[in-house]
């Protein structure tokens, strides 16, 4: 592997508090600038010692973190630095998780892009979706009303199985990444309270029947049909769990011309 291009500046020193999180900061930045390219080489943990000025154990820290999150592989043996690793779903992953996870990102702005993704998966499925994925649409919205008697679990998997294959269907990775994880992260701010509500079969049977309307969009190609479902549909499931005030954030979704 070729190693990076030293004609670049070196690292700058980092403050000792906390210093890995300032040596993690720098390698990723130049990642994502195309400064560091995959296949590349970061300097030896003695060069990057001396560069950012902290301990050998800092450094080697730091370096576990960019190689949990992807970042950078290292092998035992390697006589270079690690190498960086080029960006893939599982990474991508792990920093949407991170961005949604942090406390500036209420409700309302992760059920505002998750009314934004779907809406955007469904039109584009509408176009894009194979005779396969349109059958697997239809075996998951059979599984959700069997699942109406057996409990919101099942049919929680049975809904997402019918959102992955509409995600899938839209044939962008970032589409499928972004929609599974704020999904997921919505469902656990409130799956609680949906499943102790009192109207819990009613919810489902809501649902049911809007996925079923979605299908039938979809099937039909009405792509414009299909995302405005998916916002509408989003808009009366989750509003009533966002503060009123920050419900203008979700209404400017909507069509007001229906």
């Amino acid at each position: 592997m070729a190693a990076a291009d030293s004609g670049s500046r070196p690292f700058e020193p980092v403050r000792p508090v906390r210093a890995y999180q300032g040596i993690v900061e720098q390698v990723e930045d130049r990642v994502f600038r195309g400064q560091l390219r995959p296949g590349e080489r970061l300097p030896s943990e003695r060069e990057m010692t001396a560069q950012f000025g902290v301990s050998r154990s800092t450094v080697r820290e730091a370096l576990r973190v960019l190689e949990s999150d992807g970042v950078v592989r290292s092998r035992p043996g390697d006589r270079g630095g690690p190498e960086v690793l080029a960006f893939s779903p599982a990474s991508l992953r792990k920093s949407v998780t991170r961005l949604v996870r942090v406390d500036e990102v209420g409700l309302a702005e992760l059920v505002q892009f998750r009314m934004l993704l779907e809406g955007s998966a469904n039109l584009l499925a509408a176009t894009l979706a194979s005779d396969d994925e349109l059958a697997a649409m239809g075996t998951a919205l059979s599984e959700m009303e069997a699942a109406l008697d057996r409990g919101y679990e099942e049919f929680s998997r049975a809904d997402v199985a019918f959102h992955d294959t509409v995600a899938r269907a839209s044939r962008n990775i970032l589409i499928q990444v972004c929609s599974d994880v704020v999904r997921g992260v919505v469902l656990g701010l409130i799956s609680q309270k949906i499943a102790d509500a009192p109207d819990r079969r009613e919810l489902m049977e809501r649902s049911l029947g809007h996925h079923a309307d979605v299908l039938d969009a979809v099937r039909r190609r009405d792509g414009p049909r299909a995302a405005r479902l998916a916002r509408e549909s989003l808009y009366d499931y989750y509003a009533g769990y966002v503060p009123e005030e920050e419900r203008s954030l979700l209404r400017a979704l909507l069509d007001e011309d229906g």
